[in-house]
Order: structure tokens, then C-alpha cells, then sequence
């Protein structure tokens, strides 16, 4: 008995070892999809899958099988891939075995590794000279007739090593531009029929290009976008960074409806809504500069709404002032800025943040409330997000700047705000790091009130706005710019744009005027501060001024 069973397992174990060899054989003659010759892919225009054995076959992905159910009039997909070629992207994605889909390299030359971001976005630019218009560096595109027939576009975005400036990638925004371009060749080509694009990487698509909105599928580091193409085409009319001015956007849009049909139009065009915003909140310091502001944009004839988000430390009777000038008010609960020193001037900065969720609007413009408007901007609403002037280095002044609000944005601005850094711990340090890529405005829409050459003091006449840096008009004397009294605020100093300031102010009624009183305690600084200008015999003499302003309270 101990024999037979010895001989029974004996075979067995050589019944095993038979089958074992056979089906390594078997695997070493069946050629991988990575083994096959790049000569015998290059044959067709597009290339088949490679399909596996059934024992190799995996279930589709779920993003694959999102484009299938998506794109349902369909038998084949045909996929064209950017910064990627056959092996990697099915290694990448193990879609081994799916059936019905053709690929296709899109080919594109490489932008040179001489052009660095800065290039892009210069801190300065020539804005008169229309004749020498500033050029921007050519970032190559592929040729777009060769793409037509695509349905789908996945790209590798790429991503740089950790402790390098991934968002500030040269490379990134060109595979971002490439795939733009390509949806937007692609669907007005074909009738706007739906395109899709597919991203697969750490770092993920620019969200200033590809809007939250337009996502079907977010899976760790892959994710689908289905994108509106109107809005999208108005991304790529765009210069490819700040080294031009954006262009007059009215024109160029009803140039890019002409290619979709009017169908399309009637489901997603429509007249938008509008809003200049803007934001106090911590004190009441600023109630008088925000009626001055809404003062000044109604006098400009403007048609737009005006929405002011305040917190519970404004006043009832300041909320009343402020409708009464003109405001919208919507109450707001403050948010921290997290890279801010505590009570700190930009403590509560990150409040802004807040205007993303004014969804009701379409676009807003955001203006801080030390700003008055002088000429009619409401032709700036036809601008995409972001657009905003320049101000040190390739970063943007946020003090007048377009959004479009968004309930996907604001919650990603949150969720963001902790871990990415802001150079000057408030808003604008944490925005320039959030939309790296921005479309420049002129300067005349953000005039600073800084002056680094102190023998030229006048704003130019042209100017759409003034941003009243320093100590602001309505916390000096009308009689002139008290910023002259303090050595380090001179810098600020300028008489004539704080008697623009007061041109608005003299147009207010009697009522709103109550709001901008000087308050004993403001009353005594500025004469402490004029006492000191005094015995320093500040050279500008403004000192020896005798204030007239009717809302002095001292002798």
C-alpha cells in the first residue's frame, strides 16, 4: 500500500513538472506588446491594441470605461498621445488587453530649455509702443491637421523632483497648451463634438487651463476632463504668458463662435452675469474707501452689479451706509490667512478667498477698497480668469483682478491654503502661487500710488483706476496728502491723486460723507505726525499747510 501510494505521487509530481515546463515555453514565445519592433507600429496611421491571451486580460479601467459609455456612437476609440508613446502608456495605465481603441504619437518639438519662466512672464513690458509690440517666446505646437479624426487626448503631464518649482515648468505648460489646442482643433473641426482629455501623472493638469468644473473623474493620478470648448478656445487666444498684454477680448470671442454651430450657442452661451466685488472685513477702517469706491464706479456709468462681502465686524450702521452707496451686501465669516503673523495686517487676508463663491455671477471683478474708479472698465469683464497688471518679478498685483467664481475652486483654494506657501503670508503671495499662469492687463487698470523717482509725483491722466497705497485719503485732511508727514510713507506721497480721491468725495451727498468723519483719534495722529514733520523741517513744506478741511477737529 505504502508503494502504490509512492508511485501515485511520484507521477503526479511528474505530471507537474511536464505542465509547468509547457506553459513556461509557452509565455516566452508569446510576444509582449513592449518586444514588438517600433518599425512594425509605425505602419499604420493609427495602431491596433496589442490584444492579450484571455489569461492575461484585466478588466477595463474605470476611466476607460467612462470614455466608452461617454462616447457611445463609437466602436473605436482613436487616442492620440502627448509625451507619451505606446509602451509607457500602456504600462502606465495597464490597459493590456482592451479591445476597440487605436493610438497615435502626437508629435511636437520639445520648447528649448533656454526659455525659463521669467521669460514668459517679465515684470515688465512695453505697453505704448504699438508699433514694436512685445513678442513672447514661441512655445511649438504640433501640426493640428494631422489630429483631426481624434476622440480622446491623454497626456503625461510632467513633473519635476521634489524640492524644484513643479507649477513654473516651461515643459508642463506646453504639454497643457498642446492638449488644449488640440480639443479645441478637434471639436470645432467636428462640429463641437464632445472631445475628452485624459491626464495621467503626479502633477496633474493646470487647473487654469482645465477648469474643476469640466472633470468627470479624478482617480489618484489620473484624471478625465469633458472641457467647454467655448470657454477653452478663449484660454488659447491668450498669449502664452504676461510677455504681451492680453488681447481686446470682445472681437476675438465673436471671431471664435463662428466655427461652432448655433445649436451649440443656444445651450451654452448666454448673457453673463457680472459683479464688481469687493471685500472688508476685521474693522470698519475701510467702510468710507468702499462707499468712495462704489461712488466712483456708478459715476462711471457702469451696469453691473456691485457686491460687497463683509463680516460681523462691520456695523449695522455701516452695512446701511454702504447700501445706500450702492453695495450688495453679503455677510461672510472671515477666514485666516495660515502664513500670517497674528494680528498681523494681512492676518485676515485669505478672506477673499470668499469671492469664488459668489456662483450666482458668471465673472466678477474683484477691486480692493483703497481703490476709485475713473473711466468705465466694464468692458474688462470680457477677459478670462486670471487676469490681473503685473507687479514684482512674474508675480500679479491681486488688487484688481477678474475670477470666475466656482464652488470646485473655492473648495480647492481651501483645502490648498495650509500647505502651499505665500511669500508675504496674505493673499496675493498665496494666489501668485495658485495661478501661476495669468493674463496681463495693462498697468493704466492698476495704477500704484508709488513713486520711486520723488521728482515725478502726477498719475497718468489716463489712468482707469488708482490703487491708494500708504496712508489712505480719507484718514488724512482734504487740504493734502499727509503721507508727506512720515519719512517712510513719502514714497506714497502724491497730491495730485489724492485730490482725485476727493473729486469723488465732493460728488458723494451729504449722507455717505457722514461715513468718511474724522474721528478724534485719526484727528490726533495726523497732528502728531505734522508736528513731527515740523521740527524735522521736512523740505516739502507741506507742514506749514493751513488745513481748511471741514472735518478737522483740532486747532
Amino acid at each position: 500500500m505504502a508503494l502504490t501510494k509512492s508511485k501515485s505521487y511520484t507521477l503526479s509530481l511528474i505530471f507537474l513538472s511536464i505542465f509547468l515546463l509547457y506553459l513556461t515555453l509557452t509565455c516566452k514565445l508569446r510576444p509582449k506588446n513592449h518586444d514588438i519592433p517600433i518599425s512594425n507600429l509605425e505602419k499604420p496611421t493609427f495602431r491596433q491594441n496589442i490584444v492579450m491571451p484571455m489569461e492575461h486580460f484585466t478588466s477595463k479601467p474605470q476611466w476607460f470605461q467612462l470614455l466608452q459609455d461617454e462616447i457611445k456612437d463609437k466602436s473605436t476609440l482613436k487616442i492620440g498621445l502627448v509625451n507619451l508613446d505606446d509602451v509607457s502608456f500602456f504600462d502606465y495605465v495597464g490597459l493590456h488587453g482592451a479591445k476597440n481603441m487605436e493610438t497615435l504619437d502626437v508629435k511636437f518639438p520639445k520648447v528649448s530649455n533656454k526659455i525659463k519662466w521669467k521669460d514668459l512672464f517679465p515684470e515688465w513690458i512695453d505697453e505704448k509702443e504699438v508699433s514694436a509690440k512685445p513678442t513672447c517666446p514661441e512655445i511649438p505646437m504640433p501640426v493640428f491637421d494631422k489630429y483631426d479624426e481624434l476622440d480622446v487626448i491623454i497626456a503625461k503631464v510632467p513633473c519635476k523632483h521634489v524640492g524644484m518649482d513643479v507649477s513654473r515648468d516651461v515643459f508642463r505648460l506646453q504639454v497643457n497648451l498642446v492638449v488644449a489646442n488640440l480639443l479645441v482643433k478637434i471639436g470645432g473641426l467636428n462640429k463641437n463634438r464632445p472631445v475628452y482629455a485624459v491626464f495621467i501623472g503626479d502633477c496633474g493638469p493646470m487647473w487654469e487651463i482645465f477648469r474643476c468644473e469640466d472633470m468627470l473623474l479624478h482617480e489618484e493620478n489620473l484624471w478625465v476632463y469633458k472641457p467647454e470648448l467655448i470657454r477653452l478656445k478663449q484660454k488659447i487666444l491668450m498669449p502664452v504668458g504676461s510677455c504681451q498684454l492680453a488681447p481686446p477680448f470682445p472681437e476675438q470671442e465673436q471671431e471664435s463662435w463662428k466655427s461652432y454651430p448655433v445649436s451649440a450657442l443656444d445651450k451654452t452661451f448666454h448673457k453673463p452675469r457680472e459683479a464688481y466685488v469687493t471685500v472688508i472685513h476685521s474693522s470698519e477702517a475701510y467702510v468710507c474707501g468702499a462707499i468712495a469706491l462704489a461712488q466712483s464706479i456708478i459715476l462711471t456709468n457702469s451696469t453691473r452689479d456691485l457686491v460687497l462681502l463683509a463680516d460681523d465686524s462691520i456695523s449695522p450702521k455701516s452695512l446701511h451706509g454702504l447700501r445706500a452707496a450702492g453695495w450688495k451686501i453679503k455677510k461672510i465669516k472671515r477666514i485666516r490667512s495660515p502664513h500670517a503673523p497674528k494680528n498681523a495686517y494681512n492676518e485676515w487676508n485669505y478672506s477673499k478667498l470668499r469671492i469664488w463663491q459668489l456662483i450666482e455671477y458668471d465673472k466678477v471683478i474683484f477691486i480692493d477698497s483703497d481703490f476709485v474708479v475713473f473711466r468705465n472698465i466694464d468692458h474688462f469683464f470680457s477677459y478670462p480668469e486670471l487676469s490681473a497688471a503685473g507687479n514684482d518679478g512674474y508675480i500679479f498685483n491681486s488688487g484688481v483682478m477678474i475670477i470666475e467664481p466656482s464652488k470646485c475652486k473655492f473648495q480647492t483654494l481651501m483645502n490648498k491654503r495650509f500647505e502651499v506657501d505665500s511669500y508675504n503670508g496674505g493673499d496675493q503671495g498665496f494666489l501668485n502661487e495658485m495661478f501661476v499662469w495669468w493674463h496681463r492687463w495693462p498697468t493704466k487698470l492698476n495704477t500704484l500710488k508709488i513713486f520711486v523717482n520723488s521728482n515725478h509725483r502726477h498719475l497718468p491722466d489716463d489712468s482707469y483706476t488708482v490703487h491708494y497705497l500708504g496712508l489712505k485719503p480719507w484718514l488724512c485732511y482734504e487740504d493734502y496728502d499727509c503721507n508727506w508727514d512720515k519719512m517712510e510713507s513719502q514714497i506714497f506721497a502724491s497730491d495730485s491723486a489724492h485730490g482725485r480721491w476727493w473729486k469723488v468725495y465732493k460728488k458723494m451727498s451729504m449722507e455717505l460723507r457722514e461715513y468718511c468723519a474724522l474721528t478724534p483719534q485719526m484727528d490726533a495722529r495726523i497732528v502728531k505726525w505734522r508736528r513731527k514733520a515740523k521740527k524735522a523741517n521736512f523740505s516739502d513744506g507741506h507742514w506749514r499747510i493751513q488745513v481748511k478741511d471741514p472735518r478737522k477737529l483740532s486747532n
